[in-house]
């Protein structure tokens, strides 16, 4: 007896599941740190460009191919050619990759939510807390397994009564506490010099590497290359408008991003002078710099912080409920499990394969390739790599094996594709030439072959 397959109520549902998959950690950890390293203003012109372009036509393929098909990757490819069969198994490894160290990161805002929730926000703005934390080994395992265990049980009450609702909770929510702390950080003594260094663009200050961390970092955000648009496309009604639903998506996903960047770079700026040298922090930008510009406020900082972290925690738990959602969904289809039983087994492998991750800043920490640590090296291996191969494929499987009329086909069962000819240009000719430059390049810099 074949199962059936779950389904969004309609169109408002899956924007904003979809939308919740790409709001999340991608924007509100991952974008402001890039964006303070790699010049700013120029960076988020650089993005922007992206989002409107390679990123839309990229996404309405990925929909597309789940609406059309009803399934997750693995079968999805599989339907529409039987020889690229490969090409959804590939796709399938990347949520099954990132979803572990993701929730690595996920347990590591949950313990900072906590330490503002118990009245220790001040201990949190010490210089040495979070690399002290993230240098244990029990209590960071812990948070990673009550992290998963809230995930997994989102995603228990199947698509529309735990995905869905969720997201229809957690979305305007998280908006809603996004403006306000962005609010907050803009007003801080010194923070108008932040806010100008994110939103004039400096040509002087583009690079190659400014391209490379924009493109891999659309990918991440939108949760483009790994499956996820596919399987959530796959939960579509035939009726509801693709195209506009993809705008809406995108529309959402770098409004919080733009956001984000708004909430931390001006932040960093008024705590420290205006030095830019402290917005290289990497990704201890959220976890270093701003529990500092908290402290710095007193008893209205530390409630800021508690809603900030809050705020966070519902951006990640989206992401991550959409990553578990797909790897469910690829193992249901693949072997007709119950989603209880899947569900279970997801889950505890997810915990397993996350801990050298959690370790790898302590016990691990002697564990390194190229001098990354192991989420660090995960991290490089899904944005850099795999992501840009899986769509480098999919632009060939779309533009030349199925042809890109087959999925302008499936767009207009709902609508007039206004941007059909910018999809197709992009699918069939730009989309290929740039995510093999932006491939070749992350991977000789990382080897150090050629410096970016």
């Amino acid at each position: 007896m074949e199962r059936k397959r779950g389904m969004f109520s309609g169109k408002i549902g899956f924007v904003l599941a979809a939308a919740g998959s790409a709001v999340g950690l991608g924007n509100i950890w991952r974008f402001p740190y890039l964006a303070a390293k790699y010049g700013g203003g120029i960076f988020l012109l650089v993005y922007l460009v992206l989002v409107v372009t390679l990123g839309f036509a990229l996404m309405v393929a990925e929909v597309a191919i789940g609406r059309k098909t009803k399934l997750s990757a693995v079968g999805a490819f599989r339907k529409l050619d039987k020889r690229f069969s490969f090409l959804g198994y590939l796709t399938s490894l990347v949520p099954m990759v990132i979803f572990p160290y993701y929730c690595v990161i996920g347990g590591w805002v949950l313990k900072y939510l906590t330490v503002y929730l118990t009245g220790q926000g001040m201990a949190a703005a010490e210089d040495t807390y979070f690399t002290g934390y993230i240098a244990q080994a029990g209590e960071p395992l812990l948070w990673l397994a009550v992290y998963v265990g809230i995930t997994a049980l989102i995603v228990f009450f199947g698509v529309q009564k735990g995905v869905e609702k969720a997201s229809k909770v957690m979305m305007p929510v998280l908006a809603v506490l996004s403006l306000g702390v962005a609010a907050y950080s803009v007003t801080r003594p010194g923070a108008l010099e932040g806010v100008a260094y994110y939103l004039t663009p400096d040509i002087s200050r583009f690079s190659p590497m400014t391209v490379l961390a924009a493109m891999g970092q659309m990918f991440y955000s939108m949760s483009l290359a790994m499956g996820i648009m596919v399987t959530y496309g796959s939960y579509m009604k035939k009726e509801d408008d693709l195209e506009k639903s993809v705008k809406q998506i995108e529309l959402f996903d770098t409004g919080m991003a733009f956001v984000a960047g708004l909430m931390i770079i001006p932040a960093v700026f008024a705590f420290s002078g205006g030095d830019e040298a402290a917005l290289n922090q990497g990704k201890g930008l959220m976890f270093v710099t701003l529990p500092k510009v908290f402290a710095d406020a007193g008893i209205l900082g530390l409630i800021f912080g508690g809603v900030f972290f809050l705020l966070v925690l519902f951006a990640a738990l989206t992401s991550s409920v959409s990553l578990m959602e797909t790897v469910v969904s690829i193992f249901q289809d693949k072997f007709h499990w119950s989603r209880k039983k899947t569900c279970a087994l997801v889950m505890a492998g997810c915990f397993l394969l996350a801990v050298p991750s959690s370790l790898g800043y302590g016990a691990l920490s002697w564990v390194s390739v190229a001098g990354l640590s192991v989420l660090d090296m995960f991290d490089f291996l899904t944005n850099s790599v795999m992501m840009p191969i899986v769509a480098f494929c999919t632009c060939l499987f779309v533009g030349y094996v199925v042809k890109t009329k087959t999925l302008v086909n499936e767009v207009k069962r709902s609508s007039p594709f206004k941007r059909e000819k910018l999809f197709v240009v992009m699918i069939r000719y730009v989309a290929p030439v740039c995510i093999v430059l932006i491939l070749v390049s992350s991977i000789l810099d990382a080897l150090g072959i050629v410096k970016i």
